[in-house]
C-alpha cells in the first residue's frame, strides 16, 4: 500500500513538473502569437504614443504584407523542421532519455530568440529590418521546435493511463492559459516602464523579463524529471524519418484529428491575434485592457476545468470537443459584432471573454489527450513507439493553421474596422468546419485498441506461469 502511494506521488510530481515547462513555452509562444503583428504593424494610436515603424508597411504583393510573409515563412519552417527533430528524438539513445537532452539544450536559446525578434538593427523603417526580422524569426521557430517537439512527445509517455493522461492534459492546459495570460501582460508591464525607457525599449525590456521567467520554467522539467525512471526504457525508433512521417499520416484517425486541428488553429490564431485590435479598435479601450479581458477569460475557463476533467472520463472526449468547436463559433460570431447596437463596450468585452472561456477549457485539455490515445493505439498495432512523430505532425497542423491565419489576418485587417470584424467571421467559418470534420473521429475504435492491449509485463508474466 505504502509503495503504491509512493509511486502515485512520484507520478503526480512528474506531471506537475512537466506542466511548469508548458508554462514557460506558453509565455514565449504567446508573446510571438499575440504581439508580433501588433508590434510591427502598429495602429495610429500606438504611433501617437511613441511607437515606431521598423519594417515595410501595407500590402506589397498580391494582397500580402511583409509581416504576413515573414510570419508565414517562420511557421512553415517550423512545420517542416518538426518531423526531422521528432525523428532524432524518437531515435535518441542518450543515457538521459529520448526527450530531456533536447529540452535542456534548447530552453535558453528559445527564450533569447524571443527577445531578439523584437530588436531591429535600424532605428526606423528599413529593408534591413525586414531581413533581420526574417532571420530572427526563423531561429525562433527552430529553437521552439527543438524544445516543444520532444516536450510534447513526453505526454503519452508520462501519462500511462487514461486517468493520468487526462490529468496531465488538464495540468498543462492550466499552465498554458496562465502562460498565455502572462504574455498578455506585455502592454501592462510596458506601461510601467515606458516613462523611463520610451515606447520601444519598454516593450523590449518587458519581453526580456518575461523571457527570463519562461527560461526558468522550461528548465524545471528538463532537470527535474528523470525520464528513464518516469517513462521506462522506451526502445528508440529505428524507422527512417520519411517512412515514419508516411506511417503517421496513413493513420486514418490521425488524418481526421490533423485536418480538424489545422482548421481549429486557423480560427483560434485569428482570434488571439485579433484580440488586441478587437479591444482597442472595435471596443475603444486602451491596449492595457487586453490583459484584463484575457485574464477574465482565463479565470472563467479555469472554473470549467474540473467539470471538463470529470465529464471527459464519463462521456468520452469526442462529444466534448465537437461541442466546444460549435460553442467557439458562437463566441467568434459575437466578437465580429463588438461595438455595435449601442451596447456598452464593457458589456461586449465581458460577453466575448465569458463565451470564449467555455470552449477554451475543453480545447485546452482534450486535444492533447486525444492525440495521446491515437499515438498509443498506433504503437500497440505497429509494435513501435513513435510518439515524437505524432506530436511533430500535430505541431505541423498547428503551424499550418497559424501560417494561414497570419496571412489571412494581416491581409484582411488592412481594411480597418471592417477588416477586423471580417477576421472574426472567417474564424467562425473555419471553426464550424473543424467541428464537422472531428465528428468523424472513431474514438470507440481507438480506445478499444488500447483497452484490449495487455498491461506492460502482463504477457511475459503469463508466459512465465
Amino acid at each position: 500500500m505504502g509503495k503504491t502511494k509512493a509511486v502515485r506521488s512520484g507520478i503526480e510530481r512528474n506531471l506537475r513538473l512537466f506542466a511548469v515547462g508548458q508554462l514557460g513555452w506558453a509565455i514565449l509562444s504567446g508573446i510571438i502569437s499575440n504581439w508580433l503583428v501588433y508590434y510591427y504593424m502598429p495602429s495610429e494610436s500606438m504611433l501617437s504614443q511613441g511607437m515606431k515603424i521598423f519594417i515595410t508597411q501595407g500590402v506589397v504583393f498580391a494582397g500580402l504584407t511583409v509581416i504576413g510573409v515573414i510570419t508565414a515563412c517562420g511557421r512553415l519552417l517550423d512545420g517542416f523542421i518538426d518531423p526531422f527533430i521528432a525523428s532524432k528524438s524518437d531515435s535518441c539513445k542518450s543515457p538521459l532519455g529520448r526527450r530531456i537532452p533536447f529540452m535542456r539544450f534548447a530552453a535558453v536559446p528559445f527564450g533569447l530568440m524571443t527577445l531578439v525578434v523584437f530588436i531591429s538593427p535600424v532605428d526606423g523603417e528599413s529593408p534591413v529590418n525586414n531581413i533581420a526580422l526574417f532571420v530572427s524569426l526563423m531561429l525562433f521557430y527552430i529553437t521552439l521546435s527543438l524544445y516543444c517537439t520532444p516536450f510534447n512527445a513526453l505526454i503519452p509517455e508520462l501519462g500511462r493511463s487514461q486517468e493520468d493522461r487526462i490529468n496531465l492534459s488538464t495540468y498543462i492546459s492550466v499552465t498554458y492559459f496562465i502562460g498565455t495570460a502572462m504574455a498578455y501582460l506585455v502592454t501592462a508591464i510596458d506601461g510601467l516602464l515606458e516613462p523611463a525607457l520610451g515606447a520601444v525599449w519598454s516593450f523590449r525590456a518587458t519581453v526580456g523579463i518575461l523571457a527570463l521567467v519562461a527560461i526558468i520554467c522550461m528548465l524545471v522539467p528538463a532537470f527535474g524529471i528523470d525520464e528513464k525512471t518516469a517513462c521506462g526504457e522506451a526502445v528508440p525508433s529505428s524507422t527512417p524519418m520519411g517512412e515514419s512521417v508516411v506511417r503517421t499520416f496513413k493513420n486514418r484517425d490521425f488524418q481526421v484529428f490533423e485536418l480538424s486541428d489545422v482548421l481549429y488553429w486557423v480560427s483560434i490564431t485569428m482570434f488571439q491575434t485579433g484580440l488586441p485590435y478587437y479591444i482597442t479598435e472595435l471596443m475603444g479601450f486602451d491596449d492595457s485592457m487586453t490583459f484584463i479581458f484575457f485574464a477574465l477569460m482565463t479565470v472563467v475557463s479555469l472554473v470549467f476545468y474540473a467539470p471538463v476533467n470529470v465529464m471527459a472520463k464519463r462521456l468520452g472526449k469526442k462529444k466534448l470537443v465537437v461541442f466546444a468547436f460549435f460553442f467557439f463559433c458562437v463566441a467568434f460570431a459575437v466578437t465580429s459584432a463588438c461595438g455595435q447596437f449601442g451596447i456598452p463596450a464593457m458589456v461586449w468585452g465581458v460577453l466575448v471573454a465569458v463565451l470564449a472561456a467555455i470552449p477554451m477549457a475543453v480545447l485546452g485539455i482534450l486535444p492533447q489527450a486525444v492525440l495521446a490515445d491515437i499515438a498509443e493505439a498506433d504503437a500497440i498495432e505497429a509494435g513501435e513507439h513513435r510518439e515524437g512523430m505524432f506530436y511533430a505532425a500535430r505541431t505541423f497542423s498547428m503551424t499550418l493553421g497559424q501560417t494561414l491565419a497570419m496571412i489571412l489576418f494581416t491581409s484582411i485587417s488592412t481594411m480597418g474596422q471592417f477588416g477586423y470584424r471580417a477576421t472574426a467571421l472567417v474564424a467562425t467559418v473555419f471553426c464550424l468546419v473543424a467541428a464537422i470534420v472531428f465528428a468523424r473521429y472513431r474514438e470507440d475504435r481507438v480506445l478499444g485498441t488500447i483497452a484490449a492491449a495487455p498491461a506492460p509485463g502482463e504477457s511475459g508474466k503469463k508466459e512465465g506461469e
